[in-house]
């Protein structure tokens, strides 16, 4: 291999160097020179990005076949992965220390090992302690394959010679490249040791999964270019003391985003949970204030999840606004829409918002249940437990209908419920058996309709 050429980089004006200095010369930017190889990192003649010589075709002439994919052996991580693995797929999975990284992707890779060649490799722990875990969590254990090795050049020699048809890197930050001389987990080191996994992977056909590391602030750490390297993204959430692992796709090149996977944390590993809306409907027995349940929509299901509000009287000169699991900024705004457009004021009120199971809810037809459970706590008053909201609320206090409306009824409709608050756009022409659908335009409505 050809003696690498390094050079330092400036990441805000592209200048090079052939030093380190504290401040780029051309833009005057500071501690934004990074090591890079400008030259000379692999052999001449090397395939492209996607393991292919450059070439040109008409889209006519491209083939369009349908991707094969196979089984993990977990419906859960299929279904967020879009239906399967793919050969030659890139999977970035990241989240908070203790959440489950290593624990689901040793579980996929022991049962895949069943059926095609695997290969574990993990730079922070040693083969002694990944097979103890498999032990403690009954996993089979005579075909994976086990390597620890921080060195990329080294990996990809021994992948080639094995072959396999799933692998591990545990994790990306533990990894360098000889051609470089900083430190594993660098913005260089990492950069590089991606690019060679990813054009091993595409050349081979081997899936690879890559275990992240995350800052403090929850963003997956390393530059923000190594997550449009791979092909799909994955995130777990959830609390590393709680019972519910959610593992969401932020990016999939090969299926839908946004979707959702739930597990359940037991002391034999993560254990999947098919029926995630009757894990969330787990409220308790008689009717309270401030809770109301909601129909969320995950990828391509829809999810009952319990909205719950405490509204207080507020003795600070700016009354708290505390929202888990939803936009603070967005009750903010619908608490003002709630005194322009419904004569509730707020102002003088502490406002405490949670989703319970730890599901984040970003979309827009969360909107009418948390307003609905804000005016429960706030008023005393209980609403009905088998009633289901959702709905989107426009800032002239306007009902507009969200997406897979009918989807989201029928959801409700399976778990019992009697009543159902939606956005008129969204009322169907025939009624799930059972279910009575009040359909409302505006927010005076809706407020009306809660306590019938």
């Amino acid at each position: 291999m050809a003696k690498a050429k390094r050079m330092y980089g400036c990441t805000e004006c592209g200048a090079t160097f052939p030093k380190w200095a504290g401040q780029c010369g051309e833009c005057g930017a500071w501690n934004t020179l990074v090591e890079t190889v400008v030259e000379g990192a692999t052999p001449s003649g090397r395939s492209g990005w996607a393991g292919d010589k450059a070439n040109i075709k008409t889209l006519a002439e491209v083939s369009v076949e349908e991707i094969p994919r196979f089984s993990t052996a977990s419906s859960e991580l299929d279904r967020v992965l879009g239906g399967g693995l793919v050969d030659g797929s890139v999977v970035l999975i990241g989240g908070d220390p203790g959440i489950g990284k290593s624990t689901i992707l040793l579980q996929t890779l022991c049962n895949v090992a069943q059926r095609f060649p695997a290969l574990y490799v993990t730079g922070e722990e040693s083969q002694q302690q990944v097979a103890m875990r498999a032990r403690r969590l009954d996993l089979p254990q005579d075909k994976l394959k086990v390597m620890t090795e921080t060195c990329i050049e080294s990996i990809i020699a021994t992948a080639r010679q094995e072959k396999p048809k799933v692998m591990v890197i545990d994790s990306i930050q533990t990894i360098f490249t000889e051609q470089l001389q900083s430190a594993p987990g660098g913005v260089a080191q990492v950069r590089e040791s991606a690019a060679l996994l990813v054009r091993f992977a595409k050349q081979s056909g081997t899936a690879i999964f890559l275990v992240g590391h995350v800052t403090k602030e929850g963003a997956l750490a390393g530059p923000r270019v190594l997550e449009h390297m791979v092909d799909t993204v994955l995130y777990f959430e959830g609390e590393s003391d709680g019972r519910l692992r959610l593992l969401r796709a932020v990016k999939n090149r090969f299926g839908a985003v946004n979707e959702l996977g739930v597990f359940g944390m037991t002391d034999k590993g993560l254990k999947e949970v098919s029926n995630p809306s009757a894990i969330f409907l787990s409220r308790a027995q008689e009717a309270v204030p401030g809770s109301v349940v909601m129909a969320t929509w995950e990828g391509s299901r829809p999810m009952l999840v319990e909205v719950q509000a405490l509204v207080d009287t507020s003795h600070l000169g700016n009354p708290r606004r505390v929202t888990l699991g939803l936009d603070q900024n967005r009750l903010a705004m619908l608490l003002a829409v709630l005194h322009r457009h419904g004569g509730i004021p707020t102002y003088d009120q502490d406002v405490f918002l949670n989703v319970v199971g730890g599901v984040k809810v970003l979309e827009t037809a969360s909107d009418l249940a948390l307003m609905a459970a804000v005016i429960s706590s706030l008023r005393n008053r209980p609403l009905q437990h088998d009633l289901l909201v959702f709905g989107e609320i426009g800032l002239s206090g306007e009902i507009r209908p969200v997406p897979s409306g009918q989807e989201r009824l029928k959801e409700a409709a399976k778990h019992g419920f009697k009543r159902a608050i939606v956005p008129k756009g969204n009322a169907p022409k025939e009624a799930p058996a059972g279910l009575q659908i009040i359909a409302v335009t505006r927010l005076e409505q809706a407020l009306d309709a809660l306590f019938e």
